[in-house]
């Protein structure tokens, strides 16, 4: 999908009321979650200025599903700062490292700097032509933007691309447990050791202090998977009086039927899975920032293989800082003879899949997963019980909100042993269960009721479209 325009010159020349401009982290998961969230803000015929860098800009529309049109989204992109890219601790061909988090896309945050003057620019720009500008920005951006405060008429939201469970945790630890909660919600909680490099967390820390200047809060959540959560967020000594909205799922959660066109265009893993059996496919894939060893790769196939269950796997390397540059693509190879043993039962996708509307089809029944936060909603959104095996970041966190709390998941690798290689009859043990069992039936049923809750709350008088409402009438108040 291609942008609709480029560049700061190219503002809409024509007044507005009230101008909505977004600012992501530049990486996948933060990309398009506030895609799909302007897409959302865009269907109340408020514009939208999506601004990043040209390569995470062609990065975030080409990989966009479930939906067609950006229609009212005007993208602003500028260049990318010339910098080394690491080369990925998690590559396998480099395992020395034993933390997983993807230390090799550590040059995102540096293009912090680089974005803060071109962000400035449209801002005062468009402070000229409308009555009132809204800023979103993710919350590893809060710098980027801090300039919108000499601006009378700007007011700022802080977006947070993880479950509400892991960033309640995250800051009531970090402001030294002020109040007491429930104590079957901790136990077994897994630790925040090495989910993040030393780096990172003093960047996350030093971004997070931009936040106490803005308006509000935002979470890709609903309150019918995480209302406990959004209440504890919300108390006085987390949230400091500031509003907050649970506005979730931003993904679609409905996959219309496609044109004639559409259907020969179509990628192959949907046609695969028109031929399958409702609910018999389970859906392998681990996001954009992991690679596994050869080693590891090996074991999972060994156990798809020994499962006897059908499959999809997508099988990438990690994405670099540059997507698309021609020598990021890592050679990975699987055992031989594997692909031949299961074509009946089996495919491998080493491209880019359209995640969502797999997990959206009628064949999928389970989605073993890293347990990143867009995962983890688009899978609750489709009702599709998961597999967790948490590779970094929110990601340790949000399995156990998958497999203790919302019950709709089991464990194939627990956080305790990070370290350790995961050997094919531990995945055979957990597909299978998952895929073909009682218990895995009982996790699948949870996860369809709870997708009817969420489908629910986003239809009229729902909930989810009542805090929509209220989020879009605050921002338009007065106007």
């Amino acid at each position: 999908m291609a942008p609709s325009c480029n560049h700061s010159q190219n503002v809409h020349q024509l007044p507005q009321q009230v101008v909505v401009v977004v600012v992501p982290f530049p990486a996948q998961g933060h990309l398009n979650q506030l895609l799909h969230f302007s897409r959302l803000i865009s269907s109340y015929n408020i514009p939208i200025h999506y601004i990043t860098t040209t390569t995470h800009s062609r990065q975030v529309n080409f990989r966009a599903h479930g939906f067609k049109s950006t229609k009212n989204i005007q993208f602003h992109e500028f260049p990318t700062p010339i910098f080394t890219s690491p080369t990925p601790r998690n590559n396998p061909n480099n395992n020395s490292s034993i933390n997983k988090f993807p230390s090799h896309l550590q040059p995102c945050s540096q293009i912090s700097t680089n974005l803060r003057n071109p962000v400035a620019n449209i801002l005062h720009t468009l402070s000229h032509k409308s009555r009132r500008i809204i800023i979103i920005h993710d919350s590893l951006m809060g710098s980027v933007v801090q300039d919108y405060r000499a601006i009378p008429n700007a007011e700022a939201y802080t977006f947070h691309s993880v479950s509400a469970f892991t960033l309640f945790l995250y800051v009531w630890e970090s402001l030294g447990k002020p109040f007491f909660i429930d104590s079957d919600m901790i136990k077994d909680l897994p630790s925040i050791d090495g989910c993040f490099s030393p780096e990172f967390n003093t960047f996350v820390r030093s971004e997070h202090e931009y936040s106490k200047f803005n308006s509000g809060k935002i979470y890709n959540t609903s309150r019918v998977i995480e209302g406990h959560f959004l209440d504890l967020l919300s108390k006085e000594q987390i949230n400091k009086g500031k509003k907050q909205w649970a506005l979730g799922p931003f993904n679609p959660i409905t996959i219309l039927g496609s044109t004639l066109q559409q259907q020969q265009q179509r990628h192959k893993s949907l046609t695969w899975l028109d031929k399958q059996v409702a609910k018999s496919v389970i859906f392998v894939s681990f996001g954009t920032t992991t690679s596994f060893s050869h080693e590891q790769i090996n074991e999972i196939a060994m156990g798809l293989e020994q499962s006897q269950q059908k499959f999809i796997w997508v099988l990438r390397g990690a994405d670099k800082e540059n997507a698309f540059s021609e020598d990021v693509m890592e050679r990975i190879e699987l055992p031989k003879g594997f692909e031949e043993k299961v074509r009946d039962r089996g495919i491998v996708v080493t491209d880019w899949a359209p995640q969502l509307e797999i997990l959206a089809h009628s064949s999928t029944g389970g989605f073993l997963s890293h347990c990143g936060w867009n995962s983890c909603m688009e899978s609750i959104s489709m009702g599709v019980p998961l597999a967790t095996w948490p590779m970094h970041s929110d990601q340790p966190r949000n399995a156990v909100l998958i497999t203790k709390i919302l019950k709709i998941g089991l464990v194939i690798k627990d956080w305790a042993q990070r370290d350790e290689l995961v050997l094919s009859n531990k995945i055979e043990k957990v597909v299978t269960t998952l895929m073909a069992s009682k218990e895995g039936e009982e996790m699948r049923k949870r996860a369809q009721e709870l997708s009817f809750g969420v489908k629910k709350a986003v239809g009229e008088n729902g909930v989810t479209k009542n805090e929509f409402d209220s989020f879009i009438a605050h921002i338009t108040r007065g106007i």
